[in-house]
């Protein structure tokens, strides 16, 4: 409702995992750098570059462990296969059927008897020794793990006593809430305990993070002025949320809820008190001491809803003739819509021979790939030297080596991307989309999609793309080169944080000191290394989260 009297283009404090408003905090980065660890064979129980035994994430409600879940799937180590489980509410026999499904091992059963415990562990042991043939390491990701019950943790624990002389067979990982650390100090789990390899506990969000996490969702959300926050207000909203990101959203979109009602462009902490009342019970003396008045609040509230229940219950039968067309059109462009010139993205490949036959049409030559993305900046597509040619029109080319998916969905713009094919050189695609579970590659005037997964584990890492650079701007320095660069920059800061430009932090030609600290707070909210000085990954976050008119991958939402 308050979306677009605060110019967002949606929510951007729903509570669903849309990965686009992913925020990684340092406490995420190193939370998701443990899993990436344990995973890796670096463990103490490895043995020639093999994990083993158990991987441990806890934290509490709503601190962030399915983000971190969602950013370590995307970023599995080539060669590993992996098995989700996400309602561990089974029994032991209930497990390892579902372990089997996950890794799509099929048992052995007849239609009169059903399979045994001993058929699903030779028919998973069978399939773990040939993965470990063919090169290949399986983990086993258990979320709520805290409801395991006693008897499946020890049936997990035998699990991990497949292995071969050299090495274990299965990595399992545990997410959960704090009571799983309590579970595993239990004697009768101290043979498990010893097992775990590493382990890590998600805590809350500092009060500075938690306004650089509010920013970023609004930005995400289309916001491009301040955030519609005072600085005691979010303070407040630190202290009754506790930093924890659910009670963040919960509290964020419930104060500009009430602020929307009562015609206010700026939230303060009367109106925090007020949704705090309202989202988590607690604090209603507080809150009437602050003179915000629940009754005109609610009335307005519940005035506006019933407005637009009856606006859309009055447009119910045109909805309702639509309908059909709607539906069909539906079915016809049911994922990512279309850039100009190009045709529908086909359907994600789903077998391993249709990934091959895209990776064979792919180019070698990343020039090409240059001239595939060209369009989409409103260069011309069929230059020699590409890079020389969107110079002259004030652009740039970037490359790096190193790039990761949780990064490249909040730079979301086109780009290309090296993908690893069997015994040869890598091949570039120009990477046109991204949703929660496909990305959309361009070749020539068609779309083809493949899974999220799929390019995570082609993916290694190499991405280019165009960017304007600052008036003033020098690649040859780091951080720019003139006061006009440090200017904008402080300005662009500024209004990402919903703050004046700071007055010291441009007086000389050098970075200031405390120009350089926002940097570094800013690059820790977008995944960047948090080294304060300002290339060009860091201007292009800047510019999507200010939401400037570059090119954007395309999504499954508007």
């Amino acid at each position: 409702m308050y979306s677009q009297y605060f110019g967002l283009n949606q929510d951007p404090f729903s509570i669903a995992p849309d990965p686009r408003y992913l925020f990684m905090s340092e406490r995420h980065r190193e939370a998701l750098a443990h899993l990436l660890y344990g995973v890796s064979g670096r463990g103490p129980s490895s043995v020639n570059g093999a994990g083993g035994g158990f991987v441990l994430l806890t934290g509490d409600i709503g601190a962030g462990k399915t983000t971190i879940c969602r950013c370590f799937l995307e970023q599995v180590p080539p060669g590993c296969q992996v098995a989700y489980i996400f309602n561990p509410k089974l029994t032991v026999i209930e497990l390892l059927q579902t372990v089997c499904e996950e890794f799509h091992v099929a048992v052995a059963a007849t239609a009169t008897v059903a399979p045994t415990l001993k058929n699903y562990i030779d028919a998973l042991n069978a399939f773990l020794l040939q993965s470990h043939a063919q090169g290949r390491n399986c983990v086993l990701i258990i979320d709520e793990a805290q409801n395991l019950q006693a008897d499946v943790l020890e049936q997990l624990r035998l699990l991990t006593n497949l292995e071969t002389n050299e090495r274990k067979l299965l990595q399992i990982v545990l997410i959960g809430q704090p009571e799983l650390r309590a579970m595993l100090e239990r004697a009768e789990l101290e043979q498990l305990a010893q097992r775990v390899i590493a382990r890590f506990h998600l805590t809350a969000l500092s009060e500075t993070e938690t306004t650089q996490y509010i920013a970023h969702r609004m930005a995400v959300g289309g916001l491009t002025g301040p955030i519609p926050f005072d600085r005691q207000a979010l303070r407040r909203i630190h202290q009754l949320a506790q930093g924890v990101p659910r009670r963040i959203n919960l509290l964020c979109g419930r104060a500009l809820l009430g602020a929307w009602a009562h015609g206010l462009r700026q939230v303060n902490r009367a109106v925090v008190h007020q949704a705090a009342v309202e989202v988590f019970g607690t604090d209603t003396q507080h809150a009437s001491r602050l003179r915000f008045r629940p009754g005109p609040y609610l009335a307005g509230v519940m005035c506006l809803i019933a407005g637009a229940v009856l606006t859309w219950w009055s447009m119910a039968p045109m909805q309702a003739a639509k309908a059909p067309a709607t539906a069909l059109a539906a079915g016809a462009h049911s994922t990512i819509p279309a850039v100009a010139g190009t045709k529908p993205a086909a359907s994600a490949p789903d077998t391993q021979d249709n990934v091959d036959t895209l990776l064979a049409q792919l180019p070698k030559d990343i020039n090409s790939a240059w001239n595939t993305l060209a369009p989409s900046w409103q260069l011309p597509s069929d230059t020699t030297q590409p890079c020389t040619t969107a110079a002259a029109q004030q652009l740039q080319c970037f490359r790096t080596s190193h790039l990761t998916l949780p990064v490249l969905r909040q730079l979301g713009r086109p780009g290309i991307v090296g993908l690893r094919v069997s015994n040869g050189a890598p091949v570039y695609a120009v990477l046109v989309g991204l949703d929660e579970q496909t990305a959309t590659l361009r070749m020539g005037a068609d779309q083809h999609r493949i899974r999220v997964t799929t390019l995570g584990r082609l993916w290694n890492g190499d991405f280019a793309t165009y960017w304007r650079a600052p008036p003033g701007y020098s690649p040859m320095a780091r951080g720019g080169s003139t006061p006009a660069v440090y200017q904008e920059l402080n300005r662009q800061l500024a209004q990402l944080d919903g703050t004046p430009p700071s007055p010291a932090a441009t007086a000389t030609a050098e970075l200031s000191v405390t120009l350089k600290e926002r940097v570094r707070d800013f690059q820790r909210a977008h995944g960047l290394e948090p080294d304060g000085q300002p290339g060009p990954l860091t201007f292009m976050q800047i510019e999507s989260a200010l939401g400037t008119s570059a090119p954007r991958l395309q999504t499954l939402h508007p």
